[in-house]
């Protein structure tokens, strides 16, 4: 059995904001073990980047506080730190690619200069050392003739190449664990492999362990080994990806598997899930896809379920797994979706 580079337990974190105080996320559990890739699925506003953001502390302090809970990285509790503390951790062994690599560079500094900076500061280079490095990091990450482009301003590069550039600042100082957020949104199908490729071939041949944050389950099931599902800032259900694909539990997790379009089959409307995310601010008492479930009974709506164990390493908090509980197939699409 792997060993757990990071564990996140019971976290609890809002945001006071002048219309009171939002639950953005509600007891996560989590772990990632070391060299494995972990996705965190579900719709926006489901608390996946609030608990990335966490782990580096990036959400704004105010409004954004940790309640409660741990997040243990190599045994340190990362919660109870203070800035200047994680600032020794940020870059050095915990680094984040960002959604918009438009708004994560800084316009008015060469790449160069930005892949140097963390390299100076964490490990302790000289500017030349730094240049050179930012070169081979540059060519690592695809973009042809570095030595140029080292010189060169973000708004001189297309919106793939940003992203390449924003992989190689969040690589500089071979972090032990790279958090990337929804990494290949704004760019197109052909780049978005080769990132996942060179993502891929990171965590192979660095040891890295990464944490994908995505709405898209083809990338899920190109790049992760385990899938956590989120809603209404929990984890509902949690599993390998095969787990996930081919034997799924939670109702959710049905729905997300009934909307992916499938090539082999005619369709004339997409599957989508009735019904919007639960507001934060005054979060259910029960579990949080009750009012959007089409199975969901009168405990579901008053109590939240514990999360019930269907393997070693799958797990999902739906009350349909109770024993006392009515059996209940998946929709069709699902059984379509996994070849049942």
């Amino acid at each position: 059995m792997l060993e757990n580079i990071l564990e996140i337990n019971d976290l609890h974190v809002s945001f006071d904001t002048f219309s009171g105080e939002v639950q953005a996320v509600r007891g996560v559990d989590l772990e990632l073990k070391k060299g494995e890739a972990l996705a965190i699925v579900g719709e926006s506003g489901s608390g996946k980047s609030v608990t990335s953001k966490t782990i580096m502390q990036l959400n704004p302090s105010p409004p954004g506080r940790i309640k409660s809970g741990e997040i243990l990285f190599d045994g340190q509790d990362l919660a109870k730190l203070s800035d200047k503390q994680m600032q020794d951790i940020r870059g050095k062994e915990i680094s984040m690619i960002f959604q918009d690599p438009m708004t994560s560079l800084n316009p008015t500094m060469t790449v160069g200069k930005q892949i140097m900076e963390g390299l100076i500061k964490h490990q302790n280079m000289s500017k030349p050392e730094a240049k050179q490095r930012a070169i081979e990091l540059l060519n690592l990450v695809g973009i042809p003739n570095p030595d140029t482009r080292v010189k060169q301003y973000p708004h001189q590069f297309s919106g793939g190449m940003r992203q390449r550039v924003v992989i190689a600042i969040a690589l500089a100082c071979n972090p032990k664990v790279l958090i990337a957020d929804e990494p290949t949104t704004a760019l197109d199908v052909t780049i978005q492999a080769q990132i996942l490729d060179l993502m891929k071939n990171l965590q192979a041949e660095g040891d890295t362990s990464i944490i994908l944050i995505t709405h898209d389950l083809g990338v899920v099931a190109n790049m992760a080994q385990r899938v956590a599902v989120m809603y209404g800032g929990k984890v509902v259900e949690v599993g390998t990806v095969d787990e996930l694909f081919y034997d799924p539990k939670h109702p959710y997790s049905w729905g997300l598997l009934s909307s992916m379009p499938r090539l082999h089959e005619k369709q004339d409307d997409l599957n989508a899930i009735a019904g919007t995310p639960p507001d934060l601010s005054n979060p259910p008492k029960g579990c949080p896809f009750a009012a959007r479930c089409p199975h969901a009974m009168k405990v579901c709506t008053e109590h939240m379920p514990e999360h019930t164990n269907v393997s070693e390493t799958q797990s999902a908090a739906c009350w349909l797994l109770d024993e006392r509980a009515p059996k209940v197939e998946p929709p069709e699409a699902v059984k379509a979706a996994t070849n049942k």
